[in-house]
C-alpha cells in the first residue's frame, strides 16, 4: 500500500486566508512524522456539528444583504461534504467494492463516514449501518481539528486531541490568532494553524491510492499502487500551487474569500476579521446528486436537512461551473450544404486547477455536444445526449473521461479491481508537469515546448453533405445562416453505471436502491459546462456539384499555437471540451486557475425523461479493453 499521495474525491475543503503560506507546506510531512489517528484513539471525541450551528448560521453583515451568505454553516450543510454519508452512489459503490476486495473499504469510510471509523466503525458497509450522528459526514470538528501531522491521501488525518487552555474542549484550528481577553474572541478555544488554510490539507482527502499494484499496457508491473484519484496532486504538479502571482489554492475556487466579514453570530454588524473570511460553499459538479438528497432528506422526503441549505448549494454550484473552462469555435466562410461541412473547430480550455473532470472517475463523462441547424431544422448532429442511454457511440464523438480496468479480465467499473488505465483524456490543468501519477494517458496531449501538459484541447469535426435541405426564403439569396450550437456536457452518473450497480450487487439492496432513485428523478441529467455557437452564412443547397467534396469554402487555418483561426461569426459562453479523436492540442498562454475567463451557464440541462429502468438493461457495458 502507497503511504502518501491519497484520496476521496468529493470535494475540496478547508479554507485559505493564508493562501501563499500553503506552499510552504511543499509535499508535507516526511513518513517518518506522519502519526494518523487510529480507531478508538480519540480521549475527546469530535463535536457533532449541529452544536456550530447556533454561531455560524447568521444573516450577513449590514452592507452585504445582497452578497451570497458567508455564515459557515450556511454553505457547508447542503452539500457534499456535509451529505457524504448519505449519498447512495457511495454505498452502491462501497457494497460492489466489499464483494470484490472484503475488508478493503475503510479508507472509504474515512473519507465520507469520518466519525465512523474514529469510533471504531469504519468496517460498515450498508448506510443502515451508521449511527445517527455519522450523517454529519465530514463535519466542522474534523476540518478544524486536523493537524499537519497526517499524511498525504486516504484520509490519512491526524486529529488535535489536546484540551485548549480552558480546560473543557479542544481549540478550533484556523487561520486567526484571536487574544482570549478580546471582545473578537469566539466563545471557544482557537489556535492559529495555517495548515488549516492550505491546500495541502485537502490533500489529506483527495488522492486515492488502491492496493493494487499498477500495470502498463502490456500487463507488466511499474512498482506503484494504483493511482485511483489524484486531484490535489494535478493541483500540486500545476502552474497554480507554484508561489508568485499565479499561485491559486484549491480555497480560492472552492471556498470563495469574502472581505472583512464576521464568522459568528456575535459578531455581527460588530466585528469582522481583519483579513477576511470565506465562504464555505466546498461545490463541485455533482448538481444531480444534490437535487437528489434534497429530494429524500429534505422537506418532500425525511425533513433532516432544510431545503434552504440545499438550494443554498444548488446556486453557488451553478456560480461555480461557469468558470470550469473556456469554449472557442472556429468554421468555414461560408458553407454549401450541399457538399457537407469541414473546418468545423472547438478549442476547449480547462481553467480550473486540476483535471478536467477531476476526482472519481466511475461512470462519469464529459463530451461535447454539436448541432447545426437551419431554419429550425438539424442539419449536422454529434453528441446528442439521449436520456435512459447517456453518451452516444458515434465516430466524431469527442469525449473527456478516465477508464480504469482490471487488466487481465478486462473488467470496468470495480474500483478495487482497477489495476490498469485505459485511457485517462480528461483536460490537464495549466502549467502540469510530467508524473507518472497525474500524467494522460493515451496519444492525445503531447508535452509542449516548455516541458509541461497542455491545458486545453482541440477537436476537428467534418459532416458530409445534406442535399435535402431546402431553402426556406429562395426569394431571398443572402439570407441563410447555419447556425452552429456547442455544447459542453458533464454526466456525472452514466445509466451504465448505475445498472452495473444493482446487477453486480449480491451483497445487499443498495444498488437496486440507487437505481429506482435514479428512476424516481428521471435518471442524471448532464449539466452544461459552457456553450458557444457559430454563424455560417450558407452559399448553396442541393446536391453538390460533380467532382467536389468538403465544404464551399476556405476552412479555418490553425496557427503555429494549435489554434484554429477563420470566419463566421461566433459567439459563446463558458467552458468547454472537445469532440472527435482528431484534434491536436496546442499552446495556450493564458491561465485561469478559478476560471475568471469563464462564461458558462453551469445549469443542469433539463431532458423529458431519462427512460424506464428496463432500458438500462440495453446498455452495453466497456468490459472490454479499448485501443486508445
Amino acid at each position: 500500500m502507497m503511504p502518501m499521495r491519497r484520496s476521496l474525491g468529493f470535494l475540496l475543503v478547508s479554507w485559505s486566508s493564508c493562501a501563499l503560506a500553503s506552499v510552504a507546506f511543499s509535499l508535507w510531512p516526511s513518513a517518518g512524522l506522519a502519526v494518523p489517528t487510529q480507531p478508538n484513539e480519540l480521549v475527546n471525541p469530535l463535536n457533532d456539528s449541529p452544536s456550530c450551528q447556533v454561531c455560524h448560521t447568521h444573516d450577513n453583515a449590514m452592507g452585504a444583504q445582497d452578497e451570497p451568505r458567508y455564515a459557515a454553516f450556511y454553505g457547508w450543510q447542503g452539500g457534499l461534504m456535509a451529505n457524504a454519508a448519505r449519498d447512495p452512489i457511495f454505498w452502491a459503490g462501497v457494497a460492489i467494492a466489499s464483494q470484490d476486495h472484503p475488508g478493503e473499504t475503510v479508507d472509504c469510510i474515512r473519507c465520507h463516514a469520518p466519525r465512523a471509523f474514529l469510533e471504531g466503525r469504519g468496517d460498515v458497509i450498508s448506510i443502515d449501518q451508521l449511527d445517527p450522528a455519522d450523517f454529519e459526514g465530514v463535519g466542522c470538528a474534523l476540518c478544524h481539528r486536523i493537524t499537519d501531522q497526517g499524511e498525504l491521501g486516504n484520509a490519512r488525518y491526524a486529529v488535535d486531541d489536546v484540551l485548549g487552555p480552558g480546560g473543557e474542549d479542544v481549540p478550533r484550528r484556523g487561520p486567526w490568532d484571536y487574544d482570549p481577553a478580546s471582545p473578537e474572541a469566539p466563545p471557544h478555544d482557537s489556535v492559529f494553524d495555517p495548515f488549516t488554510g492550505s491546500s495541502q490539507m485537502c490533500g489529506v482527502c483527495h488522492d486515492v491510492t488502491t492496493e493494487r499494484e499498477r500495470v502498463d499496457d502490456d500487463g507488466m508491473p511499474i512498482g506503484v499502487g494504483f493511482n485511483e484519484q489524484r486531484t490535489y496532486s494535478e493541483w500540486a504538479n500545476s502552474a497554480y500551487a507554484q508561489a508568485g502571482p499565479s499561485f491559486q489554492s484549491c480555497q480560492d475556487c472552492h471556498m470563495p474569500a469574502v472581505p472583512d466579514k464576521p464568522g459568528c453570530q456575535v459578531a455581527v454588524d460588530q466585528f469582522s476579521h481583519p483579513t477576511g473570511g470565506r465562504r464555505h460553499d466546498l461545490v463541485g459538479a455533482n448538481r444531480f446528486m444534490v437535487e437528489l438528497l434534497r429530494a429524500e432528506y429534505g422537506g418532500d422526503g425525511t425533513g433532516d436537512v432544510n431545503n434552504f441549505f440545499f438550494n443554498q448549494t444548488l446556486d453557488r454550484m451553478d456560480e461555480m461551473l461557469a468558470t470550469t473552462a473556456t469554449l472557442e469555435l472556429a468554421g468555414p466562410e461560408q458553407v454549401n450544404l450541399g457538399e457537407g461541412l469541414s473546418g468545423l473547430a472547438v478549442t476547449v480550455t480547462n481553467n480550473t486547477g486540476h483535471k478536467l473532470p477531476s476526482g472519481y472517475s466511475e461512470g462519469r463523462v464529459m463530451w461535447l455536444e454539436v448541432v447545426a441547424r437551419y431554419a429550425d431544422q438539424v442539419v449536422w448532429s454529434s453528441g446528442e445526449f439521449v436520456p435512459g442511454v447517456g453518451v452516444p457511440d458515434e465516430p466524431q464523438v469527442r469525449t473527456y473521461q478516465g477508464v480504469a480496468e482490471e487488466f487481465a479480465t478486462g473488467q470496468q467499473l470495480h474500483l478495487l479491481l482497477n489495476n490498469h488505465w485505459v485511457e485517462d483524456t480528461r483536460i490537464p490543468p495549466l502549467g502540469l508537469t510530467p508524473d507518472v501519477q497525474t500524467d494522460p494517458v493515451g496519444t492525445r496531449y503531447q508535452l509542449q515546448d516548455d516541458g509541461t501538459w497542455p491545458n486545453f484541447d482541440v477537436a476537428q469535426y467534418a459532416f458530409e453533405g445534406n442535399p435535402g435541405v431546402q431553402d426556406a426564403t429562395p426569394a431571398d439569396a443572402g439570407d441563410d445562416v447555419l447556425d452552429v450550437q456547442v455544447r459542453l456536457l458533464y454526466l456525472i452518473n452514466t445509466p451504465e453505471y448505475v445498472q452495473l450497480l444493482a446487477d453486480d450487487n449480491v451483497t445487499n439492496e443498495a444498488g437496486s436502491d440507487v437505481a429506482m432513485l435514479f428512476d424516481t428523478m428521471g435518471g442524471a441529467q448532464p449539466v452544461t459546462l459552457a456553450e458557444a455557437s457559430l454563424q455560417i452564412p450558407i452559399s448553396a443547397f442541393g446536391e453538390p456539384p460533380p467532382g467536389t467534396t468538403g465544404a464551399d469554402a476556405t476552412a479555418g487555418t490553425v496557427d503555429d499555437t494549435g489554434r484554429t483561426t477563420s470566419g463566421g461569426s461566433v459567439s459563446g459562453s463558458g467552458a468547454a471540451t472537445g469532440s472527435t479523436e482528431t484534434g491536436e492540442p496546442g499552446q495556450d498562454d493564458e491561465g485561469g486557475g478559478c476560471g475568471c475567463r469563464a462564461r458558462g451557464s453551469g445549469r443542469a440541462t433539463w431532458w423529458a425523461s431519462w427512460g424506464a429502468l428496463a432500458l438500462l438493461g440495453l446498455v452495453g457495458r466497456r468490459r472490454r479493453r479499448r485501443a486508445i
